[in-house]
Formats: C-alpha cells, structure tokens, sequence
C-alpha cells in the first residue's frame, strides 16, 4: 500500500515541481529565508523530502567505514582517503524545503511532520561532522554565516525538538506524507524512537541512571505516543518502482562497486546466523536484481584496487549488499526499526536506565530483525551461545558487547547508524585497513570540513569550530558524544 501512495503523490510531484536545491554555491546562500518562497505547494515539498529520506540510511561511506560493506574496485574510502564531503546540500535541499513548510504553516500536522524530519536529519548531520550550523542555520539574512553550535547543545536541540513535535498534532490536513499516509500515530512514535536512539548515543557522555541521557530516555520511553514497537511500526520508505526506485536497487542498477564485506560474513558465520540468508545476494542480474540466490563470501575489507578486482574476478558470487529480492526496485529502505528501538531499550536496561526486564526486550529485539527480514526466530540455541547470551545482572552495564554486536547486526544495511554504534562502544571489535592510506591508519571518526564550501564561504565559523575539536579538524578526532 505504501508504495502506491509513494507512486501515486510522486507522478504529481513532477508535475507540481518543488522549490528546494542543493546547487547553491556558497553558505550564504543556504541561508536564503525560506519564507521568500511564494505559495509553496507544502504537501509537493513533504513528498520531495520523505523520498529521499532513505538516503541518509543508505549511505556507503558510514558503512565503509563501519565495515558493512567492502569496495570492489575504486577503494579510497575503505583505504581512508580524507573525505571530500560537504553538508551545503542538506542544508540548501531537504532542510531548506522542511523549514518552508514550517514557516509557512499551513497545517499544523505538517509543520509536526517536517519538525520530526528536520530534526532526524539535523541528527545525522552532527553525527558525521560534529560542531555543525544548528541553531543559526535556515534563518535567512538574519545569519548569513551561522555560527557552528556545539554538539553537545544540538544533541539537545534535537531532543527538545522532537519532544514538542509530539505534542502539536491536531486534526489539520495532511497531504504528500508517502511515508505513513497521515498516520498520526506512527509519526508520534517515530519521533520518540528518535528520542530514544538519541539518548542512548549519549551514554558515554552521561553515564549514570539519573544523568541527562537517562531521564531523556525514560522520558521517551514513558511518553504515552508511545514508540516503534513492531516491524508494520518501522520508519521506512517503500518505493513504488518505474521512475521511483530504491536506493539499494540504484547501487547495482549501473556500477556495482560495493560488496558485503567479510567483516560482517565472518560475524554472522560465528554466529550461525541466518540473517546472512538474506544479508548477501549472489548476483544482481546486470541491473536486474530480482535474483534470490544467496552469498556468504564476504569481501576482504580494505585492499587495494588490483587485489579487490582480483577477488572478484576469482570470485563471481561475491556477496552484493542484500540478497536480490530484497534490493528490488519497488522494495522497501528501513530507517529506523523496532529491533533497534528494542535493543537500545536493552542497553539502557543493561545501564540500570530503567526497570525493563534485560532478558525479555533483549530476546525482542533479536526477534524482530529477524521478522523484519522475513526469518523465522532463531532457536533458544542462537541465545545461549557465548558470543550472544547476556550473563552479567542488568545494571551493571557489563553485556555492552553483546548488546553492541546485536544492535550492530539489527541496524544493517544502515552505515551511519553502524558507524555510530562502533564509534561509541567499541564493538564490534574492527581491524582497520591494511592498506590504509591515511598518516594514522586507523578508522575514521568523523568526517572532516569540506574546504571547498565551509572553509571559502563561512571561513571565520568554520575556523572557530575546528579550534576547539580535540586534535583538530581531522579524520582522527572524535566527535563530542565519542570524546
């Protein structure tokens, strides 16, 4: 059915046209006021954003570097080349179009909607790069060169921001919304499973159970909206195909340049999970993917580009991401699922956060990225093996590998998440490349400060910024909640 409204509202969209861009040339310009627009049709500008709303969930780099995925023949991202990757497109695209519908008001419902969206993109932005333009950003000739916030303060922004969003529902119209066709409620829960994955990265800054990442997650918890808690709940985008295809899909449907890579074929296999079934397909069928033949040969991460075309050459069913049936072009981009909101509820447990039984939302959790995929549960067996059973008393915090190495496999293909999980656990454990190219030959942590946008247009932010991160604007250094 989604996918039928998602074809449907998007043959209008190319006829109705949008106003968001992302060519803009310099900072200034993505801070061009929004409200300058004349009489935006706001459910055309929705439509524009939820469906590309998957992209931040598909990423490759995040995944790269997480080691998801391996690359198959152009290898600098694997190898840590210093990025060349600018935020000037979220601003001045999606973000732009979210802050118009806000601005502009026309349905109270909407403005809710593009609050929550606006505030999960906002999320990915600082993951990636830290200090970021939050507070002053989107507001016009107001601040034509925004300050970078701190990350710390928009981590708090960004929860405060969904909290309200929860509360401004009433019963306005809502149109283009392909995602969850005016569902109210769903929206609701997404914001507070936001909230509660939100928090939860910030354990390592506020530990204890009554710091501020733990009231912020029982606040979440216990908000009566409540929060994702099964797979028909899951936020996600199902393409309708045709002109409108899913981003899994678009990565084999010209060049296939990325693989699933051993590090997570061999984490799988350790574990006799049979996630691995639909996490690798054998072939992609040269832009065809409907193929349900699986793989689990993993590409070595990390190698240069001979040795990767070699593997490929001597290994033609090399694991694609995802197994064919999975990667169609009418298929489904899960962005955030009641497996990940489960097992981060288990974290939080393990912590002493809450009163959740461990055990019990640990099992769900598990459970549930196996249903999302179409599995049948595992047997008791794949809970009592070492490397997966929880032995230590809830509280204590003492099962964060396990707990991290399940989250770590529920939120797969989502690189960014998986790169957060690693970055702020340690798990699971990684080898960097061995033929890394960067001075530190160690995994990236955070994206660096394009020079080609941030540093010529918003020089003075820029430079004030980077001054106080830790070792600098580097790969190396880590972002706030990583510190």
């Amino acid at each position: 059915m989604k996918n039928k409204i998602l074809s449907a509202t998007l043959s209008g969209l190319l006829l109705v046209g949008v106003s968001g861009c992302s060519d803009f040339s310099d900072f200034g310009d993505t801070n061009l006021n929004p409200a300058a627009t004349t009489n935006p049709n706001i459910g055309a500008l929705l439509t524009n954003v939820e469906a590309g709303i998957a992209g931040y969930a598909t990423q490759t780099r995040g995944g790269l570097y997480a080691q998801y995925f391996s690359e198959t023949q152009y290898t600098d991202v694997s190898l840590y080349s210093i990025p060349q990757v600018a935020f000037v497109g979220e601003y001045t695209g999606s973000l732009y179009d979210l802050e118009n519908i806000i601005i502009q008001d026309q349905s109270r419902n909407m403005s809710a909607i593009a609050k929550i969206l606006k505030q999960y993109i906002f999320w990915t932005i600082t993951d990636r790069w830290g200090d970021v333009p939050y507070s002053e950003a989107l507001k016009g000739v107001e601040f034509p060169t925004p300050k970078y916030d701190r990350q710390e303060e928009i981590y708090k922004g960004i929860i405060q921001g969904l909290k309200e969003a929860v509360t401004e529902f009433d019963n306005s119209p809502i149109t283009g919304d392909v995602i969850f066709g005016g569902n109210i409620d769903l929206w609701k829960r997404t914001a507070n499973s936001i909230r509660l994955l939100a928090a939860i990265q910030l354990s390592k800054k506020f530990p204890s159970p009554t710091g501020y990442a733990a009231t912020e997650f029982k606040a979440a918890l216990n908000d009566p909206a409540g929060y994702i808690t099964t797979n028909a709940q899951n936020f996600a985008v199902s393409y309708p195909g045709g002109n409108f295809n899913s981003n899994w899909w678009n990565l084999y449907n010209g060049r296939k340049d990325f693989a699933e890579s051993e590090t997570m074929t061999t984490l799988l296999g350790s574990l006799a999970d049979t996630r691995q079934s639909v996490f690798g397909g054998a072939t992609e069928l040269e832009g065809q993917p409907n193929s349900n033949a699986t793989s689990n040969i993993g590409m070595p991460y990390g190698l240069r580009r001979a040795s990767a075309e070699a593997f490929t050459a001597d290994n033609p069913t090399w694991a694609r991401i995802l197994r064919g049936d999975k990667r169609t072009n009418n298929g489904t981009v899960h962005i955030i699922t009641a497996s990940q909101v489960a097992l981060a509820r288990a974290e939080a447990a393990d912590y002493g956060w809450t009163t959740e039984n461990l055990q019990t939302v640990y099992r769900q959790g598990i459970t549930l990225s196996f249903e999302q995929w179409g599995l049948s549960a595992p047997a008791n067996s794949y809970f009592t093996q070492n490397n997966v059973a929880l032995a230590a008393a809830a509280g204590t915090g003492a099962n964060i590998r396990n707990i991290s190495v399940q989250r770590f496999i529920a939120t797969y293909p989502n690189g960014l998440q998986g790169w957060n999980i690693w970055r702020k656990t340690g798990f699971p454990v990684l080898t960097p490349a061995p033929d890394a190219t960067n001075t530190s030959k160690q995994i990236p942590r955070r994206y660096v400060y394009d020079p080609n946008t941030e540093y010529s247009s918003n020089k003075a932010s820029v430079e004030a910024a980077a001054a106080l991160i830790p070792g600098g604007d580097t790969q190396d250094s880590r972002v706030w909640w990583d510190q």
